[in-house]
């Protein structure tokens, strides 16, 4: 598995792992709309085939958020590479913190992250229900667990 800056030529890739993974390539977070492609990416790829992405922005010097982590082949170690190459990156380019907003239901994305290092830092109440305003198609529930709120997660380098 190799890791590497998204190129030009990886847009289309990058809109459809967004647009299968979270059913758009706009999310409703921080109540804003934002476009999960965000400043900068990276590609997983794996015997010559793109299998993942994570994408974040810059919010100020040294702090990064992540946008979005979609594994295209699940189960392959592709979102645990995407992680470690960003972590790398902001090592390298002297950020400080790495961060996300995940939602309440999503079990395996807290599973994951905090497997990783990261820790729950904030709560934000019924932020989901709110961001429905500005995206309709966001689910009132994922198995049986109401979707409402936001949970901020960040791991410091």
């Amino acid at each position: 598995m190799t890791v590497r800056n998204a190129v030009v030529e990886d847009a289309p890739f990058v809109d459809e792992a967004l647009a299968d993974t979270f059913g758009s390539t706009m999310m409703a977070v921080h109540d804003e709309l934002l476009d999960a492609t965000g400043d900068a990416a990276g590609v997983a790829e794996r015997d010559g085939r793109r299998v993942g992405v994570i994408t974040y922005r810059r919010d100020g010097a040294q702090t990064w958020e992540i946008l979005s982590l979609a594994a295209t082949e699940p189960g392959i170690g592709a979102g645990s590479a995407l992680l470690d190459w960003l972590r790398a990156e902001a090592i390298r380019q002297r950020v400080t913190v790495l961060w996300l907003v995940t939602t309440n239901e999503n079990l395996a994305a807290l599973r994951f992250y905090q497997r990783r290092g990261f820790d729950l830092v904030r709560v934000d109440r019924d932020a989901v229900t709110r961001a429905r305003r500005l995206k309709p198609s966001i689910p009132l529930e994922d198995d049986g667990i109401p979707v409402r709120h936001e949970l901020v997660l960040e791991l410091r380098l």
